[in-house]
């Protein structure tokens, strides 16, 4: 019995702790402000085209399947921007597939916001079939695009032209 109140204890001195955390936090968040429509950040839309150049770089791995590049793109449209970043690259043995992984610091303007934003790219291919995930990364953004978050969709078009669609939230101009 004497084991079973101790274990009982533990557990309470456990558990108590994180929900004392949790009361408390929920109270500090129902007793926040809320922000008023004005003040909420707004969703938008962005698109255009873009022109890349992929540059290899010697990562002196000596794996053919595995790659570094440097990026240079130049943005048109909503976003008018130059970006620059890294990308590294994973073949495999069978064709159609692979991966890569990028960083991209964009530079510009968005739809007449000036500043700069950074982008990281995951993508993968698999029998041809590619799934890709482009995304700000979290407080990247500079000037005019402090706050920035979003996403960018890009079509790589069978004529080989490049363009985005980039749903992104910024707070309001001040």
């Amino acid at each position: 019995m004497q084991s079973l109140c101790n274990t009982k204890q533990y557990r309470l001195q456990q558990v108590l702790p994180l929900t004392i955390y949790l009361l408390l936090a929920g109270l500090t968040f129902a007793q926040s402000p809320t922000l008023s429509q004005k003040d909420a950040p707004m969703t938008h839309q962005a698109s255009g085209s873009f022109d890349v150049k992929v540059t290899p770089q010697d990562d002196k791995s000596g794996d053919p399947l595995l790659g570094r590049m440097s990026l240079d793109k130049q943005y048109y449209g909503d976003l008018e921007a130059t970006g620059t970043g890294q990308m590294l690259t994973a073949g495999t043995a069978v064709k159609g597939s692979g991966a890569y992984v990028a960083i991209e610091k964009v530079a510009g303007s968005l739809k007449g916001r000036t500043g700069t934003f950074v982008l990281q790219h995951t993508g993968s291919m698999t029998g041809g079939n590619f799934h890709l995930d482009v995304t700000v990364v979290p407080d990247s953004g500079t000037g005019q695009l402090a706050g920035i978050t979003g996403k960018m969709n890009i079509t790589i078009a069978h004529d080989g032209k490049h363009s985005y669609d980039f749903e992104y939230t910024l707070p309001n101009a001040q």
